[in-house]
């Protein structure tokens, strides 16, 4: 990938820290919406071995509250500001579906841009990736995330993710977008049983030809499964982005870098 103008090596498979700068996130909502605090955050995640960070300002947990845009960038712009300041070699991704959000982001230091609903909640989308020539993190899901929990009505649950983003991909290709990266969307618009399926049957991502992120952590296919909480989601978790490692994942969206570092070191020994 073309990370500002440097070429950035998913050969080996990366971790990007999640960074949730909204009061309502199903797990860290609150912890991060200071900017000192997400400061602390970042560095805890630097220390661990973070590649990367996402940093989002709109909670997309299933029901979750729709904000404004204005609201989205009071949250996150001047985070994704101070963290490209106090780690300026560090990318730092924009969790955004709206196109004027991920302007100022980018203006301010963000270097990718990750949009959940690939493209679908804002036309401008497109455009912006091809104009900015920035990465760009193409995830499935239907509906919003007020709805997408209705949205589940599947024949061939792979087979019309992958279809879904192939279609994209040719979009993005004819506007002349290069690095993206496609990402299945678990947990978005799909029970716990299709993402199992999804899981079950990750290789077959193989065909769109593009690095993988996947973001499994503390979902509610791990806890719902298990039978706890998402703060007891940890161990499941990790096994969970082990076997996503051992099917192709090129990149781990985490809550918890240190072992997800941790479960790409020893999979490197048996990769």
């Amino acid at each position: 990938m073309n990370i500002k103008g440097q070429v950035y090596d998913i050969s080996e498979p990366k971790v990007m820290g999640i960074l949730n700068v909204t009061p309502d996130s199903f797990y860290d909502g609150g912890r991060h919406f200071d900017t000192s605090d997400a400061l602390k955050q970042v560095e805890m995640m630097v220390d661990a071995g973070a590649d990367m960070v996402d940093v989002g300002g709109y909670s997309s947990r299933p029901g979750a509250e729709n904000v404004s845009a204005q609201e989205e960038s009071n949250r996150a712009i001047p985070i994704i500001s101070a963290i490209s300041k106090e780690h300026p070699a560090l990318p730092i991704s924009v969790d955004t579906f709206r196109s004027e959000v991920a302007i100022e982001a980018l203006e301010s230091g963000a270097s990718l841009v990750n949009d959940i609903s690939g493209g679908n909640l804002d036309p401008k989308m497109y455009e912006l990736i091809s104009s900015r020539n920035v990465p760009y993190i193409l995830m499935h899901m239907r509906g919003t995330p007020q709805t997408m929990a209705k949205e589940t009505d599947y024949q061939k649950v792979v087979l019309e993710v992958v279809e879904d983003l192939q279609d994209k991909v040719n979009k993005l290709r004819d506007l002349g977008v290069n690095d993206i990266i496609v990402d299945p969307g678990f947990g978005f618009a799909k029970t716990v049983e299709q993402n199992y399926e999804i899981l079950k049957n990750l290789e077959y991502f193989k065909v769109l030809n593009l690095p993988l992120l996947v973001g499994l952590s503390r979902k509610s296919m791990v806890y719902k499964t298990l039978d706890i909480t998402p703060e007891q989601a940890l161990n499941g978790s990790t096994v969970l982005n082990t076997i996503a490692l051992m099917k192709g994942a090129n990149i781990l969206r985490v809550h918890d870098v240190k072992e997800a570092k941790e479960a790409v070191k020893l999979f490197s020994e048996v990769a």
